[in-house]
């Protein structure tokens, strides 16, 4: 598993967006503005996790984007699997992106690549947003 800018920079904006849901819907500006990335890149991932339905969005003035649930109910390994895909180290181990790879024939490898996979899951499954803010 690698991380992209677009896991990385949707975490971010997704913590910022659940520390100020006092404040209602938040404006992109904002969300750019803190957490460093331009407004178009912004607006791609915001929309993949608007139709993920993690956020919720409102048009107009009061307008703007908070959490479509609880970040007590958002895992970390859902919104990379969102963005990224697969959280395991290779793809002939990975639970819900599998593809046999080259490394398919070495029997004890796979074992220990499934036990990575399973280490990283459950413990990025395990970690909420609300962990987080």
């Amino acid at each position: 598993m690698k991380l992209t800018t677009k896991s990385e920079y949707s975490l971010l904006a997704l913590i910022y967006i659940a520390r100020n849901e006092n404040k209602g819907f938040i404006k992109i500006e904002e969300i750019c503005s803190k957490c460093d990335v331009p407004r178009k890149y912004m607006e791609l991932l915001l929309t993949i996790l608007r139709q993920s339905r993690y956020i919720k969005t409102r048009r107009g003035t009061s307008g703007g984007y908070k959490l479509a649930k609880p970040a007590s109910k958002i895992s970390v390994a859902e919104i990379i699997r969102v963005m990224d895909g697969a959280l395991a180290p290779t793809e002939s181990v990975s639970k819900y992106f599998f593809s046999p790879t080259p490394l398919s024939r070495e029997k004890k490898l796979i074992k220990m690549m499934k036990e990575i996979r399973d280490y990283v899951a459950d413990r990025l499954e395990a970690l909420k947003l609300s962990d987080l803010v």
